[in-house]
């Protein structure tokens, strides 16, 4: 079976258990086949952890769960050096590997940590690798870390440094379901909680469970994306969408006023990676301006610094990115 059949059918399996957040498991996808890390961002009780679990669940892979806690440390995330008594190599220490050491880490509620637990991720994050006590430990190839955050106006909640934000590939909003698909959820919570009491009673599961998605698809799906065609006008397009937040007053008058600080290089480059992503998904072989202009808004969201005028005025950062993409000619 081809790749994109493969990736549509754990797209199938996620949208099993997610109702009603297509665009959100559209959105772990992406960030899955783009190689990076996603920031999940939405009130209590809106599905992000089962959104991570669904996508491990149906995948070849390690997974590991951190809850972030005021009171946790840097080397519960990482791991440490442990004194061993009496080893019979001579090796009196031993590094005991943290959670991180996983291919899925759901950094669950990331923002209810201080910065300093936080900061411990950005080593793994940006460069795949861990370094405790001066010796450095690679992460395995499929790595990624998806971490769920409360609204910042929630209590308790310390807000992510921009150098941590930077490292995330997509922030991805999830809002409250339609009235519809929150009907829906009360039957599918029902239905497992029915199935949980009947393999309690020794019953009979109804379903077989089936096999994981093999590593090797993302792997080859990567490469397919990777060898996608863009042209050189998206290049330009995507190059000057950044460009703008960066130069805000050289495109309008009201982004010169909302927006304090730009993208970096990293917001091009992960423009680049998720469109890509997006339009494999979709079937093609090429970029186009729509793969970019449905991606941007995740990929600049958390990217953009507004001022203190955008933010007394209500202007959210996905206002600005609407205004900026009205603004910037496609090509």
């Amino acid at each position: 079976m081809a790749a994109l059949d493969e990736v549509n059918a754990l797209r199938d399996r996620m949208g099993e258990s997610i109702i009603g957040q297509r665009d959100v498991i559209d959105r772990l996808l992406i960030g899955l086949l783009a190689n990076g890390n996603l920031l999940l961002e939405g009130l209590p009780g809106l599905a992000k952890t089962r959104a991570v679990k669904a996508l491990a669940k149906n995948l070849e892979c390690d997974y590991s769960r951190i809850q972030f806690t005021p009171d946790l440390l840097p080397a519960d995330v990482t791991g440490t050096e442990m004194y061993v008594q009496g080893a019979a190599d001579g090796q009196q220490f031993r590094f005991q590997p943290g959670p991180i050491f996983a291919n899925v880490v759901l950094a669950d509620e990331i923002n209810r940590a201080p910065a300093k637990v936080q900061a411990a991720l950005l080593e793994a994050m940006e460069e795949r690798q861990v370094t405790v006590a001066g010796t450095t430990h690679q992460m395995e190839p499929l790595f990624m870390v998806m971490a769920t955050q409360n609204p910042v106006e929630q209590e308790g909640t310390y807000p992510l440094p921009e150098a941590q934000m930077d490292r995330f590939l997509m922030h991805v909003n999830i809002l409250y379901p339609p009235l519809e698909d929150e009907i829906e959820v009360i039957r599918l919570v029902r239905g497992e909680e029915q199935a949980q009491l009947q393999s309690q009673a020794g019953e009979k599961a109804a379903k077989a469970p089936r096999e994981p998605i093999s590593q090797d698809v993302v792997f080859e799906a990567r490469r397919e994306i990777a060898g996608l065609h863009c042209a050189e006008a998206m290049e330009v397009y995507m190059a000057t969408i950044v460009q703008a937040t960066r130069t805000p007053a050289e495109f309008g008058e009201n982004l010169a006023k909302w927006i304090e600080l730009g993208g970096s290089p990293r917001a091009s480059l992960a423009l680049d990676r998720c469109s890509r992503a997006h339009a494999w998904m979709k079937g093609r072989d090429y970029v186009d301006p729509e793969d970019i202009q449905a991606i941007a808004p995740d990929v600049l969201r958390h990217r953009l610094a507004l001022s203190y005028e955008a933010q007394g005025s209500g202007v959210s950062a996905d206002d600005v990115v609407a205004e900026l993409l009205t603004l910037v000619a496609v090509p």
